[in-house]
């Protein structure tokens, strides 16, 4: 797997950042796990090999679908 990355929340503090990478077909996040019962609930019985993550929606400027962050803000790119 060939993992590109997109962008990182610019507001978050610590290691943890939610950051979200582009791998072909495919986006992968790294984000806050949901532990809140009523939203698991809301969401009904999850495949053993899924999680539910949540993510600012701040970050959608970092979807390529959405705008090129990179080219407007050249500070929040890759490390």
């Amino acid at each position: 797997m060939s993992l590109r990355f997109l962008g990182k929340d610019p507001f978050s503090k610590g290691d943890g950042s939610p950051t979200l990478y582009e791998d072909g077909d495919t986006y992968v996040f790294q984000g806050w796990k949901v532990f809140d019962l009523n939203t698991l609930v809301a969401l009904g019985q999850l495949p053993e090999w899924e999680t539910v993550i949540r993510f600012p929606k701040r970050m959608m400027m970092f979807f390529p679908e959405v705008g090129h962050v990179q080219s407007r803000v050249p500070e929040l790119a890759a490390p």
